[in-house]
């Protein structure tokens, strides 16, 4: 069945029409029928002012779905009325979230871990009930996936994909045997992905638990009285919230032991905010606040021109991060800190600072990455940053964050098991990419020499 027509020349491209040929000569069937579709909840149905932390039902929104995963660090949950109000939108193991609004074509499966769940407007579900699942998703991440899906896509200026048109989208569907294999690699990767966010939370408590902070439980007191010469005279804050006995506790905790200011541990960076008018479709990627968390880097969204590149190329040299740099928010979701384990070939956003540790036999990057993301920070940074609706953390205030500094074979420990984490994280994106590349390798060639690659993968 023809659900749409389309006479624009982008669609008809020769790369497009090149997949297309290639996966209707493999007998490539439509979604709509391999598929039921569920759109999210529109308008007023659920608003920001609904979000909690203190229920089990996750609200999934459009910037939770990343390519191959749904992000976890930063949660949003919705009230058990709101939930129940809202209940035919819940989600159900083994849906497949597609991303249709703002950045298109993001797929994510769910798992029990995920649940319950209600999921966004910004996102379309896939309801599998003819092929697997995690099959499904992986063929959509592929090159031909993603492109015939993104073909689809309709706008100017907001851009979106309709469910019509994703009815559209032609599937090629592997036999059950080599669904089965691409599953097992799926569900390898999620086990790894599991283990190596187990060894970050070990590292996690062994710190807090170095620094006394493991069952430490902050004042609740709204109230903490201030002499004009302590408070704006010192340190030329007027608003009440920054003074809460919350503040003051942590810090006092840390400075009973030894520490240090950040600026003194660092070298600081800044980077460059050239503006939207040089966002591109090709050039060099440009990574944003929400292409990070202290689990590693997603694909940038954006990237810059490459007239932008040319004219400024001896900036963009400068600007591109070093290995054991430590990427470090300032705006937005600010004091998220990633230390990149090797040179990067992209630049950073004006909302991310770059800061290198002077002294590694003082203190590895890895543990002050560690201590970075950790609630002893974050703490400072929610008392210097509260109270806007935008966030903002400023470089004066971020050089004096106080760091506490821990005998330096427990923070070796601390940085084995991050570090181990890391390695798993890696491995578990290794097997995606490997699944990804046999089921394009099945569509090129055969499902036989797709399992011959997977077996060499694993040799």
């Amino acid at each position: 069945m023809e659900y749409s027509k389309r006479i624009d020349s982008e669609y008809y491209q020769k790369q497009f029409l090149t997949y297309e040929n290639l996966i209707k000569a493999k007998g490539g069937i439509e979604l709509s029928k391999l598929s039921n579709f569920l759109i999210g909840p529109f308008g007023s149905a659920f608003t920001v002012d609904n979000y909690t932390k203190n229920t089990a039902y996750r609200y999934i929104r459009g910037k939770d779905v990343k390519p191959m995963k749904l992000l976890d660090d930063d949660n949003v949950y919705l009230p058990e009325k709101d939930y129940n109000r809202l209940i035919k939108y819940a989600l159900k193991e083994n849906d497949v979230l597609i991303s249709v609004v703002g950045t298109l074509g993001n797929a994510a499966i769910i798992t029990k871990k995920d649940l319950p769940a209600i999921f966004s407007c910004k996102s379309t579900v896939l309801r599998p009930d003819k092929i697997n699942g995690a099959y499904l998703l992986v063929y959509i991440n592929t090159k031909f996936g993603k492109n015939l899906l993104l073909r689809k896509e309709r706008g100017a200026i907001q851009k979106g994909l309709n469910i019509d048109d994703l009815k559209t989208v032609l599937i090629y569907v592997a036999s059950s045997k080599f669904q089965n294999i691409i599953e097992s690699l799926f569900l390898d990767s999620l086990k790894k992905t599991e283990t190596s966010k187990k060894s970050y939370t070990n590292a996690e408590e062994i710190l807090l638990k170095e620094l006394g902070f493991k069952d430490f439980e902050p004042s609740n007191e709204p109230v903490n009285i201030k002499s004009f010469k302590e408070s704006f005279l010192t340190t030329g804050r007027l608003d009440a919230e920054y003074y809460q006995k919350k503040y003051e506790e942590v810090i006092e905790k840390v400075k009973s032991q030894d520490y240090d200011l950040l600026q003194n541990l660092v070298s600081i960076k800044k980077s460059i905010e050239p503006g939207s008018k040089y966002y591109s479709d090709e050039g060099i990627p440009f990574l944003r606040v929400a292409d990070y968390n202290k689990f590693g880097l997603t694909e940038p969204d954006k990237k810059l021109s490459n007239e932008f590149v040319k004219a400024n190329q001896e900036l963009i040299n400068n600007l591109k991060p070093k290995k054991e740099t430590i990427l470090f928010s300032k705006d937005g979701s600010v004091g998220t800190a990633y230390m990149l384990k090797k040179d990067a070939d992209f630049i950073t956003s004006g909302a991310i600072l770059h800061l290198k540790v002077r002294d590694k036999t003082k203190v590895l990057p890895e543990y002050l990455t560690l201590v970075l993301n950790s609630k002893v920070v974050q703490m400072q940074a929610q008392r210097d940053a509260g109270g806007s609706i935008i966030l903002h953390w400023r470089v004066s205030e971020i050089e004096n964050v106080v760091v506490p500094l821990i005998d330096f074979d427990k923070q070796k420990e601390i940085a084995e098991l991050v570090e181990q984490s890391f390695v798993l994280k890696k491995q578990s994106e290794e097997l995606l990419e490997t699944a990804k590349r046999a089921v394009e390798i099945a569509i090129e060639e055969s499902e036989e020499k797709a399992i011959e690659y997977i077996n060499s993968k694993s040799e």
